[in-house]
C-alpha cells in the first residue's frame, strides 16, 4: 500500500474516530514523510491534546521543529520526549538528528550510541552512529561498526543513508547495492506524476534542484558556469532553491543569472508540482543523496529527463535518475557497471568553480597560530573524511620532516582533542597538529598562501576543497581510488596537467610528501607549476564549461525528440 492510500484510509478512521491517538500519531508520520510540515505539526499537536505530554506525541512536535529549522526547538522537544521513553531506540535516533544541528555534537553521539545499544541489529541507527562518530574522529569500535554497516549492505538488510556509506571503504558495486535499496525506500511512498516529454522546439529547458543556492559548496561550485550558461540562447536555464535567501552575494549573483524559485519549505508534490509547472525538459539533481534534497519529489518525476550532478559524488541507485554526468577520470568506464545510470562525461573535469573569485592578502603565520618556520601541510577537508588510514600516513609524513605541522579544519566537539590525542599516541608532539576555526569563504581562501602542500583523505578525497586549494595555488597529493568519491582530487591534477600529483599507494604518498617536504626548491617549483596550470588549463575556463556541458545536454535532448530552437 502506498504511503498516499495509507493517509486516505487513516484520515477515513479518524473521521469515524477522532479520538483514536495511534491514528493521528501515524499521520503525522506520513505528513512529515510528504513533507507537509503544516500538517504534520497539526496531527502531532491533534495527539498530544489526546494524551498531554506523551513521549511519541512530544517526538512528532519535535520532528515538526527539526524539519522547519527550529533546531534548539526540537532538540528540547525530543530531550523531553527521550526523556519520558528511554527505551525508545527511535526517539533516542531523532534526539542525535536534533542535537547534531543544534551544535551538541557529543550530545548527539551520546544519542546514537544510545539508540544502537537499544536496538543493535538495526543497520540504519548502526549507520547513523558509525557517520556521527567519524565526524568526532571517535574511532572506538570502528571497524565494528563498519563491518556491521557493510554486512547490513551486502545482505540488503535494511536502509542505509548512502552519502554517509562514501566514508567506508566500500567498492563502488557495495555502494550501488547500498543506493538501491535507499532509493526503493522512496519509491515504494511517492505516485509519480503522468509522464511528461521533452518538448520538441525552443530553447531546453534546463532546471537544477539543490538546497546549496547560496554561501554553499554548490552555489560556489556553479555560480560562476550559471552566469555563462545564462548567455547560450539554447539553454533557459531555471534554478529550484530548496533553501531560503541567507542574503550572501552568491544567492545575488544567481538570482541575476538565472530564473530562480524559492521552493523552500513546500511539500515534496507541491515542489514537483512547481518544477513540472516550468515546463522543464532535463533536470538536474545538485543534491543527490547528500541530505538536504528532496528524493521523494525527484520520485515524482517532475521532469522528463532527470540527471545526477555534482554533489553526489556515486550512483544514485535511482529508477527516476536517467543518467549521471562525471568525466574520464572520476567515472572511468571500469565503473559503468555499477552504476545504474546512464553515463554522459563531460570533455574536461566535471566539477566546476567560481574563476571570479580574488585571493584576499594572507595574513601572517602567527595569526593563524603557525610556527614561524617550517613546512606546513593542510587538509581542509570535513572531519568525517580524517580516517585512521588517511591521519597514519599524515603522521608517517610529520615524522619525516623536520619542524613540519599539519593545518587541519577545526572539527565539532571534541574531534580536535582526540586527533591531539592520536598524535601523541603515535610518538609526535600534538603541537604539531593546528587547528583552524570555519572562516568566511574569503578568509579561508587566502590561508592556503601558507599552505606548502595540501595531504587528501581516502577513501573520500577533496572534491570542493580540493579545488579551492588548487585555485588558491597550493598543490594537492592525492592517491586516487576505485570509487568515484575517491578520484575526484585526481581528475583536477589530471586536467589540470599535474599528474605526477597522483600517486599509487600509501607508500608513494608517504615518500612523495616527504621529498618535497625537505626539498624547498621542489616546493616552490611545484607550486609554480599549479599557478602556471591554473591560467593554461581548461579546469577554471568557466566558459569553456558552459559550452561543453550545454553541448552534453543537448546531444542528450535530441535523443529523446528535441530539435532545438
Amino acid at each position: 500500500m502506498s504511503a498516499w492510500q495509507q493517509r486516505q484510509q487513516l484520515q477515513q478512521a479518524l473521521a469515524r474516530q477522532p479520538g483514536d491517538f495511534v491514528a493521528w500519531v501515524m499521520l503525522a508520520d506520513l505528513d512529515l514523510e510528504a513533507g507537509d510540515i503544516a500538517a504534520g505539526e497539526q496531527a502531532a499537536r491533534r495527539a498530544l491534546q489526546l494524551r498531554p505530554n506523551h513521549p511519541e506525541a512530544l517526538a512528532r512536535l519535535g520532528r515538526v521543529a527539526w524539519m522547519a529549522g527550529a533546531h534548539a526547538d526540537a532538540a528540547r522537544l525530543l530531550g523531553t520526549a527521550s526523556a519520558l521513553a528511554p527505551e525508545h531506540p527511535g526517539i533516542a535516533l531523532w534526539l542525535g538528528h536534533a542535537l547534531e544541528d543544534a551544535n551538541d555534537a557529543e550530545g548527539a553521539a551520546a544519542a546514537y550510541r544510545r539508540a544502537h545499544m537499544l536496538l543493535p541489529g538495526e543497520p540504519y541507527i548502526a549507520a547513523q552512529r558509525l557517520a556521527w562518530q567519524r565526524r568526532l574522529c571517535d574511532w572506538q569500535d570502528l571497524d565494528r561498526l563498519a563491518a556491521q554497516v557493510r554486512d547490513a549492505v551486502a545482505a540488503g538488510n535494511g536502509v542505509v543513508e548512502p552519502f554517509a556509506f562514501l566514508s567506508e571503504d566500500a567498492s563502488a558495486a557495495e555502494q550501488l547495492r547500498c543506493a538501491r535499496t535507499r532509493a526503493a525506500a522512496v519509491a515504494a511512498g511517492v505516485r509519480p506524476l503522468p509522464t511528461a516529454a521533452v518538448r520538441e522546439r525552443g530553447a531546453l529547458r534546463v532546471g537544477a534542484l539543490s538546497n546549496g543556492f547560496g554561501a554553499h559548496p554548490t552555489g560556489l561550485l556553479t555560480v560562476a558556469l550559471f552566469e555563462q550558461l545564462q548567455r547560450d540562447p539554447h539553454l533557459k536555464l531555471h534554478l529550484f532553491a530548496l533553501n531560503r535567501d541567507d542574503g550572501s552575494r552568491i544567492r545575488q549573483r544567481l538570482q541575476q543569472a538565472t530564473t530562480l524559485h524559492d521552493i523552500a519549505g513546500l511539500r515534496h508534490a507541491d515542489t514537483a508540482a512547481r518544477i513540472r509547472a516550468q515546463g522543464i525538459d532535463v533536470l538536474l539533481d545538485l543534491r543527490g543523496w547528500g541530505g538536504g534534497g528532496t528524493p521523494e519529489a525527484l520520485a515524482l518525476r517532475p521532469a522528463p529527463l532527470q540527471v545526477n550532478w555534482l554533489a553526489y559524488p556515486g550512483t544514485s541507485g535511482a529508477p527516476w535518475l536517467d543518467a549521471v554526468i562525471g568525466d574520464g577520470f572520476a567515472l572511468p568506464p571500469a565503473l559503468e557497471p555499477h552504476y545504474s545510470e546512464r553515463v554522459l562525461r563531460l570533455p574536461r573535469a566535471f566539477q566546476p568553480s567560481d574563476n571570479t573569485r580574488v585571493l584576499e592578502p594572507a595574513p601572517d603565520r602567527a595569526t593563524c597560530g603557525l610556527p614561524e618556520h617550517g613546512v606546513v601541510f593542510c587538509c581542509f577537508n570535513n572531519s568525517y573524511k580524517l580516517n585512521p588510514r588517511s591521519v597514519r600516513r599524515a603522521f608517517a609524513i610529520l615524522q619525516g620532516v623536520p619542524g613540519s605541522v599539519l593545518w587541519l579544519l577545526s572539527g565539532p566537539g571534541q574531534a580536535d582533542a582526540r586527533l591531539r590525542a592520536a598524535t601523541e599516541a603515535a610518538g609526535l608532539d600534538p603541537a604539531r597538529l593546528v587547528f583552524m576555526a570555519k572562516l568566511p569563504h574569503p578568509q579561508y581562501l587566502a590561508r592556503y598562501a601558507l599552505a606548502d602542500l595540501f595531504l587528501d583523505t581516502d577513501p573520500y578525497n577533496a572534491h570542493t576543497t580540493a579545488s579551492d586549494a588548487l585555485w588558491a595555488g597550493c598543490p594537492v597529493l592525492t592517491c586516487p581510488g576505485e570509487t568515484f568519491a575517491a578520484r575526484v582530487a585526481g581528475s583536477l591534477n589530471l586536467h589540470l596537467g599535474l599528474e605526477r600529483m597522483n600517486v599509487a599507494d600509501d607508500a608513494a604518498f608517504v615518500e612523495t610528501a616527504r621529498r618535497l617536504g625537505n626539498d624547498p626548491a621542489a616546493l616552490a617549483t611545484l607550486r609554480a607549476d599549479v599557478a602556471l596550470a591554473r591560467e593554461r588549463s581548461g579546469v577554471f575556463d568557466m566558459a569553456g564549461f558552459a559550452a561543453d556541458l550545454s553541448a552534453l545536454l543537448q546531444s542528450f535532448a535530441r535523443e529523446y525528440g528535441w530539435q532545438g530552437i
